[in-house]
């Protein structure tokens, strides 16, 4: 099976064009990332995780977080290799110029706007269109889905959060 067929990768696709929920595009992509024994800041997926991560923050306003993160996200984007499978089937010359005008127009001042990951591969196309009817997404640009992280329980973020910091002391 390619990467990109993958069923989290998916997940993160339909999240990401369908109704931008970037923030879950975030956390399936950061749990298929830990299916990676060999895993390291440098995978491929970590571009990804700092796409989602970039535009949950542009769309909340966060600019100058969304700035260093897409910058961080195009900067890893750019070091995967060209036969890499984790591009193989979608537009990634696409995304990146997509990405690069995203980080223009945060420097510019110019207001979110969002972009589709264009798929080329029929086979992931196909894959998108079954997966997406059993996936239950929150409303498009509904508050569940731009301030997600504000409403989750986030106490075991906080107590690890506070841990480290005690560590650092």
């Amino acid at each position: 099976m390619k990467p990109l067929a993958n069923p989290l990768f998916v997940k993160f696709i339909i999240y990401f064009n369908h109704n931008q929920d970037f923030f879950e595009c975030h956390e399936v992509l950061e749990d298929y990332w830990n299916t990676f024994p060999d895993r390291t800041k440098e995978h491929p997926l970590t571009s990804y995780i700092l796409l989602s991560t970039g535009m949950y923050h542009w769309r909340r306003g966060n600019t100058m977080g969304a700035l260093r993160t897409l910058k961080k996200a195009k900067h890893k984007m750019t070091m995967i290799e060209p036969t890499s499978a984790f591009i193989d089937g979608i537009n990634f010359d696409g995304l990146l110029d997509n990405v690069n005008q995203a980080i223009l127009s945060i420097e510019a001042g110019q207001p979110f706007k969002s972009f589709l990951i264009e798929i080329v591969c029929p086979e992931i196309q196909l894959l998108l269109e079954k997966a997406v009817a059993s996936i239950d997404l929150l409303a498009f640009g509904s508050d569940a889905v731009i301030h997600k992280h504000l409403l989750r329980d986030r106490t075991e973020i906080i107590r690890i959060r506070d841990e480290k910091k005690k560590g650092r002391r």
